[in-house]
């Protein structure tokens, strides 16, 4: 089985280098977003790569979660396994719906949406800062807002069988919410996959060998 991973915003496939599995993943890398694209097209777009030939599972994080939950409505992989993410717009805390009815997003300009890296570091809980800092480094800005404006506007409320989260209990970005099959980190932030990469690849080993 094929097992195709999506990264969390900004952030690329370094973050499941710390992963240890049964199996080679695939990541797929980002593409930019055209003007105004949905989340929907433009994860009908991203999942192009995948082979539908073969039976596949999906590994998505953060951001990258949400749109692994979009290419689940589509293809219909055998698993999902989202980490540090949500199935649906009730799982997420009611803050990022305001800001999103607000639309007050598409008025910051781009260059803004790289916020100090103290701030960043202690929202996201990254032990591994140095990491950390280089995939900051390392955004598309301009991807960012795209993505931020997506996230706080999401819209799905389809809840599909086939998924699993794995969640941590002290994440301050999407804390554990809803009916979703979960599996708790204890003491978890949202850069889990690699500060407790062990923990997660015992769990997501299990996942998929029993789907």
């Amino acid at each position: 089985m094929n097992v195709y991973a999506v990264s969390g915003l900004g952030a690329d496939k370094r973050v499941f280098e710390h992963l240890t599995l049964d199996v080679e993943i695939i990541p797929i890398d980002w593409i930019i977003p055209s003007r105004n694209e949905s989340i929907k097209s433009y994860s009908e777009r991203l999942s192009a790569v995948i082979d539908t030939s073969k039976e596949f599972a999906l590994i998505g994080v953060s951001f990258g979660g949400l749109i692994a939950t979009e290419i689940n409505q589509i293809l219909h992989p055998k698993k999902v396994i989202l980490i540090s993410s949500a199935q649906t717009k009730r799982e997420l805390r009611p803050i990022y719906k305001w800001v999103g009815k607000s639309r007050f997003l598409k008025l910051i300009p781009a260059s803004l949406f790289n916020p100090p890296r103290f701030l960043a570091k202690y929202i996201i809980g990254a032990k591994n800062a140095q990491l950390f800092y280089d995939i900051l480094d390392d955004t598309d800005l301009n991807f960012v807002k795209w993505a931020l404006q997506e996230f706080t506007t999401w819209q799905n409320l389809k809840e599909s069988v086939n998924v699993v989260k794995i969640n941590g209990t002290k994440d301050k970005l999407i804390p554990p919410k809803g009916i979703t099959k979960m599996k708790l980190i204890k003491g978890g932030e949202h850069f889990m996959i690699v500060d407790r990469a062990d923990e997660i690849s015992e769990i997501i080993n299990f996942e998929l060998k029993n789907p």
